[in-house]
């Protein structure tokens, strides 16, 4: 019988339940979470067999219960976001103050970006972007950073799956040019972008590198393009790549 939508929360409840066992035990047998779970012992060896199957859950030769290597994926991405979030901060907040304009620290999250981080400028105009915001990657400077950066094989998985919408009038549509500008980011090290998530705003925006050179997260400058015109961009561009880098040096990164 298909699960009604009810029945389908109270077994994510009961499977959080059950993980939450292990914040306080370490292994568990069967018997174990039965009796503290206080459920029947058929519901209770589905729920660990499936947790088991996606990998919530391993299980010992003892027959004994433990959280699963999956837990320790995500743990570590939960740490590295915290973390580039924290040694960024203090360096955003220098660079807002400095060029005058909003600073944006983004990350991947599935074939998106993620805003998790803006300080704002003090000016009347201002461009609008929240924390929690998610953009595709292939439209606006911050997010395109990070396509640019991806291995040769995702990046042509990305390509091959997406639909490259306009989402403003400077959105880039055509895959060819699109190719041409990740290009050019990659031999110039930053990228940047007008209209293309919104009109009339622009960005510049570089990458932040973890420990092992692997590009975790981008830093952007983004305003009215009014203020990002040609004449404008190279400070705007220099204090992006030396803030980017900077955060990259305090997560561990070592330039070549």
């Amino acid at each position: 019988m298909p699960l009604t939508e009810t029945s389908t929360n109270k077994t994510v409840v009961k499977s959080v339940e059950l993980l939450n066992l292990f914040l306080t035990n370490s292994r568990l047998t069967l018997t174990e979470m039965v009796q503290l779970l206080q459920a029947p012992k058929t519901s209770v060896y589905r729920m660990a067999r499936s947790l088991e199957d996606m990998g919530f859950l391993t299980k010992g030769p003892d027959n004994k219960y433990a959280l699963g290597l999956l837990f320790l994926q995500f743990g570590k991405l939960v740490s590295e976001r915290l973390e580039v979030r924290h040694v960024a901060l203090p360096i955003m907040k220098r660079l807002r103050d400095e060029v005058d304009e909003a600073v944006n620290l983004i990350i991947p999250d599935g074939g998106d970006a993620i805003y998790i981080e803006k300080l704002d400028t003090n000016h009347p105009v201002r461009v609008y972007t929240q924390v929690g915001r998610r953009a595709p990657m292939y439209a606006g400077a911050c997010p395109r950073i990070l396509l640019t950066h991806l291995p040769e094989e995702e990046l042509e998985r990305y390509l091959a799956r997406t639909e490259l919408l306009p989402f403003a009038s400077g959105t880039i549509t055509d895959r060819y040019h699109l190719r041409e500008v990740l290009d050019e980011s990659r031999r110039t090290g930053y990228t940047v972008s007008h209209s293309e998530l919104e009109d009339h705003t622009s960005a510049v925006a570089a990458p932040i590198r973890d420990h092992s050179g692997l590009v975790i997260a981008g830093l952007s400058i983004a305003g009215p393009t009014s203020r990002f015109q040609a004449e404008h961009l190279p400070p705007l561009v220099e204090a992006c790549v030396q803030g980017a880098q900077e955060i990259s040096m305090a997560l561990g990164w070592r330039a070549t």
